[in-house]
């Protein structure tokens, strides 16, 4: 198994724009911008779904938006290729829709 690998968090939020603009191409549903900042106090790594937009979409069109995300994310990282790949994660509760990447797969070594 490799061992931890350090990323910049520029990079690290540069992947996360690009994916997100791809995901969105893949996904035209799922009207959300990129990102300008990443936030640490989730489950995940990922980006909150607007209200409106997450009333409209359902749990399994979420996950494959996730889940292209983390496809993108692992096109885009060596780090992330040479050890075990992200999968998309899904963070629902109440009126909140957070798509993106369990956090742990970026911030805890393998």
């Amino acid at each position: 198994m490799p061992g931890p690998a350090s990323l910049s968090l520029s990079k690290f939020t540069e992947t996360v724009q690009a994916a997100v603009k791809e995901a969105v191409q893949r996904h035209p549903k799922f009207r959300v911008e990129p990102p300008t900042e990443i936030a640490i106090s989730y489950l995940i790594r990922g980006i909150p779904v607007p209200e409106l937009l997450a009333a409209d979409v359902t749990l399994r069109e979420a996950r494959a938006f996730a889940t292209e995300l983390a496809t993108q994310i692992n096109k885009s990282i060596p780090q992330v290729e040479a050890g075990r790949a992200v999968e998309g994660a899904v963070l629902a509760h109440g009126n909140h829709l957070i798509v993106g990447i369990p956090a742990p797969e970026i911030l805890i070594g393998r």
